[in-house]
């Protein structure tokens, strides 16, 4: 893969022997980051696990301090006094059987949806739109909740969910490259310590195998997995 100057002027700062600590790898991203546009910081993690395995899964959501920058558009499958909270607490759409078929007529113009329990036997039927691009609602996530006005809010301030790829490693985003390192380290602290926290029982040796970060049109920054967290800083 060839790639443009400005790539090839930033992998020159990076030290790809180097295990960086995360503060260090945070202000390199910063000054690798050279696109005209606020580019997102994203961070890799590979984890001693085998996700074929069911109690090996790693999966969850945590709300980042300082957000992700980005305006995040929510779907809201309720009705009655729930679809009422909803709105009220900022929801972009909110619907039920007319919001399941406008989604089933190509309709895709928001980030995360939500549903309440009751209103899964409609949202099922989304399994194989939603599936495939990370929007179905989930308990796990805490997008399938009674509490649909609680789960807005927390999309809104910038909950995000992580799990496990078909290669074992997460992929998520922390933030934008104009956060400075203060608040982005504070988000993959965040993101990191919830990870962790989710280590599953059957999961062997090592299990933050390796970590890295990059700004969208950036090289990857690899960070000393051993070092990762709030708590082993």
């Amino acid at each position: 893969m060839k790639h443009g100057k400005k790539f090839q002027d930033s992998a020159k700062l990076v030290d790809r022997a180097n295990l960086y600590s995360t503060t260090e790898a945070l202000e390199l991203v910063q000054k690798t980051a050279k696109a005209k546009f606020d580019e997102t910081v994203e961070v890799h993690v590979r984890l001693g696990v085998d996700g074929r395995h069911a109690d090996q899964q790693v999966r969850g959501a945590v709300v980042l301090p300082n957000g992700t920058g980005k305006d995040v558009r929510v779907a809201v499958f309720a009705k009655g006094d729930l679809a009422k909270a909803a709105q009220e607490a900022g929801a972009d759409i909110v619907g039920d059987a007319d919001l399941v078929q406008k989604i089933q007529g190509g309709w895709m113009d928001f980030d995360v949806a939500v549903a309440s329990p009751d209103m899964m036997g409609f949202v099922g039927r989304l399994g194989k739109i939603l599936g495939p691009r990370g929007l179905m609602p989930s308990p796990k996530a805490g997008t399938v909740t009674p509490n649909v006005a609680q789960a807005v809010k927390d999309a809104k301030a910038g909950k995000i969910e992580y799990r496990l790829d078909k290669t074992n490693i997460i992929h998520c985003p922390i933030g934008k490259v104009s956060f400075g390192t203060e608040k982005l380290h504070e988000n993959f602290n965040a993101l990191l310590d919830a990870i962790i926290k989710a280590k599953p029982e059957a999961a062997k040796g090592q299990y933050v195998r390796s970590c890295a970060v990059a700004s969208t049109m950036g090289p990857g920054i690899r960070i000393n997995p051993n070092k990762v967290g709030s708590a082993a800083e």
